[in-house]
């Protein structure tokens, strides 16, 4: 997938269970512009991840194998956190 065709990321992350579209929806709006292109596509291949692999690295229930995908999680926890709750 391309890093600049954003209706389709955008797309990708609508994932069907309301715990992923809370962590994922809101850190594609905010944040995904302002990483870099390295870390776009590092963030493309977390959304080529199923849905329950997706719910548990999101929720603390277990990490990704890829150490790339584990910054990428963490990455999505930390601006999430420090951004606060928003409503999607």
């Amino acid at each position: 997938m391309d890093i600049n065709n954003k209706a389709r990321i955008h797309w990708a992350c609508r994932r069907g269970m309301r715990e992923l579209d809370i962590s994922i929806m809101p850190f594609f709006e905010y944040e995904y512009d302002t990483l870099s292109d390295e870390d776009k596509q590092l963030f493309i291949r977390l959304l080529e991840c199923d849905d329950p692999d997706l719910f548990n690295w999101l929720m603390n229930h277990g990490e990704p194998a890829d150490s790339a995908l584990q910054r990428m999680v963490k990455l999505i926890q930390t601006r999430n956190r420090e951004r606060g709750p928003v409503a999607i």
